[in-house]
């Protein structure tokens, strides 16, 4: 399919502000959907389109969070089996299931998630007391089995559809994880990235998608990741817990819009 230069400057763009915001809080896909579908794109065709494109911006803003991902390897190699087992059942279910299969749940999953963003200090703080009393040490440094299976979780929702996954990334390892936000969210930006590249790589062989869209989104959300890890590395971890409730927000509004 075509695009028309305006068409195509506006999906380069919006790659951009989804690179920019995916590497930040995460929801880039909220942005790059509807503009794709705009173009008239059909939905699995935009989001396969979407999915390969953010590839590089989630590549892009590991590597500004790099110094963040410091004495993680353990953490990030365990959580990724996770996200790359998830996110390709995922890839597999949004080629089976209905598109609007998810429409229902997600709203509620990002509401959910926010909730736990916002109760996360008080409840790591309740955690941390309760094991300093009882002199014990954290028995999963790595979250354990649970965090492993709702990463899992989590990322088959990221490899269908991937809006808003990012919050609900850094809700579950905030809540299970005794460790500071930004370097949860370096974390979540390589988890993403696992995801959408799994996801990608299965939509190669067995789905339809545009290599105009692709590439623009690629090159947008390429450029979006530097812009991100710049400034999100700057805000203190209560603005970055803010920026994520008021981009989770607006994305329930238009989820629930759709």
């Amino acid at each position: 399919m075509a695009l028309s230069i305006w068409e195509a400057l506006a999906v380069l763009v919006a790659g951009t502000a989804a690179g920019t915001i995916n590497t930040i809080v995460g929801s880039g896909t909220l942005i790059t959907f509807p503009v794709l579908l705009a173009t008239g794109l059909p939905p699995v065709t935009a989001t396969v389109s979407n999915a390969l494109g953010l590839i590089p911006g989630a590549v892009s803003g590991a590597i500004g969070y790099r110094a963040e991902l410091t004495g993680q390897r353990r953490r990030v190699l365990r959580l990724g089996l996770a996200a790359l087992i998830g996110g390709l059942t995922g890839a597999v279910l949004l080629l089976s299931l209905p598109p609007t299969a998810f429409e229902t749940i997600v709203p509620v999953l990002v509401a959910l998630a926010l909730v736990l963003v916002v109760l996360q200090p008080r409840i790591s703080r309740t955690v941390q007391r309760r094991r300093e009393e009882n002199g014990a040490a954290d028995p999963h440094p790595d979250g354990g089995p649970l965090l492993f299976v709702a990463l899992m979780l989590a990322s088959v929702y990221g490899g269908y559809f991937t809006a808003a996954q990012g919050i609900i990334y850094l809700s579950l390892m905030g809540m299970l994880l005794h460790d500071g936000l930004q370097r949860l969210n370096a974390v979540k930006n390589v988890l993403a990235a696992v995801v959408n590249s799994v996801a990608a790589l299965f939509f190669l062989f067995v789905a339809e998608f545009d290599w105009t869209a692709v590439l623009l989104i690629a090159v947008g959300s390429m450029i979006g990741g530097q812009i991100g890890a710049t400034i999100g590395r700057k805000l203190p971890p209560t603005v970055l817990r803010i920026l994520i409730v008021i981009v989770g927000s607006a994305a329930i509004v238009q989820l629930l819009l759709r």
